[in-house]
């Protein structure tokens, strides 16, 4: 898929995902999310930026770590996730928070001005994840760290059966790369190459709990990276696409639910301060 074509999937289809993402994927994004936070270790007075922040689920979280004297932008190419967050933000009358709808290829932000770079599944949707990694290192000061999670390997995750189904009924393929950094070694690789220095690695399995059919597909149709083809959808193709995604985690069926196996990526690194300085 060319690659203005992407981003613009991407951006009206995260539109139309707003606000069923967090009903559906709260509870499912948990766990890697905290293990992204601890491997981060924030402090008070640090600034972050959170790149593909969504609502702000990871936002929020490393706000109340950096407190009062630090602050956390995030940004996001969805103009309506962006919305959420900041009217989240309002009411909750926080003032160490602030969000901005930017490209993650292309950061409006000023060269080593962040303590710590943050990306929690949001890499795999972007045309070139190297310049997106290069952003985040040219953004951060000598010293500075990021971290970054992303869904593992395709066969490991049950779920991944949705995008053929789903490509087999458009133009072109959805995600391209979506599993591709969850290859072994891929994305630390892609921090080398942006000249960062990976400190750790690690891989993690999981289990999606979905509590019946409508759950599972809303998840992978409403609210998720498919979203504008699935609006797009005439019924009959609604039907047949969702009678397909069920047959293939038909498996991992406990009915009336599902347990659906999955896993995740997350590489932390640091901007060496000797490179800073040459």
């Amino acid at each position: 898929m060319e690659a203005r074509l992407q981003r613009r999937v991407q951006r009206y289809g995260w539109d139309l995902a707003a606000g069923d993402y967090e009903p559906l994927w709260l509870a499912q994004l948990a766990s890697v999310q905290a293990e992204l936070l601890a491997l981060a270790a924030l402090v008070p007075g640090e600034r972050v930026l959170d790149v593909a922040c969504g609502t702000g689920l990871v936002t929020f979280k490393s706000a109340s770590a950096v407190g009062a004297s630090g602050h956390v932008l995030g940004v996001d190419l969805s103009g309506l996730m962006v919305d959420a967050a900041q009217k989240r933000a309002s009411t909750r009358g926080l003032s160490n928070v602030s969000f901005q709808r930017m490209d993650a290829e292309a950061l409006e932000i000023p060269d080593a001005s962040f303590d710590v770079a943050l990306c929690a599944l949001g890499l795999m949707y972007m045309p070139d994840p190297g310049q997106a990694v290069g952003e985040m290192r040219r953004i951060l000061r000598p010293g500075g760290r990021v971290v970054i999670a992303v869904w593992g390997e395709r066969s490991r995750c049950g779920w991944s059966a949705l995008f053929p189904i789903v490509d087999a009924e458009v133009a072109s393929e959805v995600c391209p790369l979506f599993f591709g950094l969850g290859q072994e070694g891929a994305l630390a690789n892609l921090c080398v190459r942006a000249n960062f220095e990976v400190i750790e690695q690690r891989r993690i399995s999981t289990t999606l709990r979905y509590a019946d059919a409508d759950e599972a597909c809303n998840a992978a149709f409403v609210g998720g990276p498919v979203a504008l083809a699935w609006s797009r959808f005439s019924e009959h193709t609604r039907a047949g696409v969702r009678s397909r995604y069920l047959d293939a985690i038909d498996r991992w069926r406990d009915d009336p639910g599902y347990q659906v196996p999955g896993e995740f990526v997350v590489v932390s690194a640091v901007v060496p301060e000797r490179l800073s300085r040459e």
